[in-house]
């Protein structure tokens, strides 16, 4: 199944990627793999969660996809196929690298912990004032 929403992120119409191998057609050469064995995986029964990889849209550009992908099955319960859910997180990895940007040039130390305090969050300006390294301090107890 080709949807409303697959075809206005990438560009094909259903007429267009039905029957074609989605892999090799859709997929850069460098995820192909990967994806191949997370299709496999759905193929033999055992779903994959939130798993990201890019995809290349009709125009070439490529965006990025979290993908679900689960065994469709026949009413006997028979494996028949892949269910592959997407969703577009171009603009979310965009925001990220761009938070990241932010804490790591800003002129103020700035520091993160999770829930255990360890670390998890070190820019440049509380290297220069307290002295370690980001390697030296992530994970470790604040």
């Amino acid at each position: 199944v080709w949807n409303k929403c697959a075809m206005r992120i990438v560009g094909y119409t259903p007429d267009e990627v039905m029957g074609k191998n989605l892999v090799k057609e859709f997929i850069t050469k460098d995820y192909q793999a990967s994806v191949g064995m997370v299709i496999d995986r759905a193929l033999r029964g055992d779903e994959t969660a939130n798993y990201e990889f890019p995809l290349m849209t009709k125009e070439g550009a490529r965006i990025e996809i979290l993908l679900n992908a689960t065994a469709r099955r026949n009413p006997d319960g028979e494996i028949i196929g892949v269910v592959g859910i997407g969703q577009d997180i171009t603009g979310r990895i965009a925001q990220e690298r761009e938070y990241t940007r932010l804490i790591d040039t800003a002129n103020a130390p700035i520091f993160g912990v999770d829930t255990q305090c360890a670390v998890n969050i070190w820019n440049q300006s509380a290297i220069e004032l307290v002295g370690y390294q980001t390697d030296e301090v992530m994970g470790k107890n604040l």
